[in-house]
């Protein structure tokens, strides 16, 4: 399986890294994991709603951009489905067993996905109704799909 992160923004933290390079480094052996990051645009303090949607379609023409044809995209989204651990391991085998070899997960900017990008997505995930920083997202992300595969291996895994 084939796994694509696209997110806003650049990792500046180096405790960041350093997860993301662990989890990488772990998923190795469950699939084939690519990153792709595209710049975000400043938001200036006291924005309008109108100059934030302008600012998230800008991110999401960006997104959109990068998206390969024959991907299945799971955006990232507050109002997304909810699922537990060992859900989100079934669905990925759901995906897999029905011939679905590429997964592409998206990560907003600081404002969200734009309607469009939304609106590409075949499944909509949400990790909680709270707000996270787009980098902890990247790294929250990645433990996941992890305890995932190791879910479906019947691997141990931490609980």
């Amino acid at each position: 399986m084939k796994i694509t992160i696209i997110a806003v923004g650049k990792i500046k933290e180096k405790y960041f890294s350093a997860a993301i390079e662990e989890y990488v480094k772990r998923l190795g052996r469950y699939c084939r994991l690519e990153f792709v990051e595209v710049p975000d645009e400043k938001t200036p303090d006291g924005a309008g709603e109108g100059l934030e949607l302008q600012i998230k379609r800008k991110e999401g023409e960006r997104i959109l951009q990068k998206i390969p044809d024959n991907a299945h995209v799971i955006a990232l989204a507050i109002d997304g489905r909810a699922l537990d651990s060992e859900e989100l391991a079934a669905q990925m085998e759901r995906w897999n067993v029905g011939g679905i070899s590429h997964l592409v997960f998206l990560i907003g900017g600081s404002l969200g996905l734009s309607p469009e990008v939304l609106g590409r997505a075949d499944y909509r995930l949400s990790f909680s109704r709270m707000t996270f920083p787009h980098q902890l997202m990247r790294v929250i992300l990645l433990e996941q799909i992890y305890r995932s595969f190791r879910i479906r291996n019947h691997e141990p895994y931490h609980k």
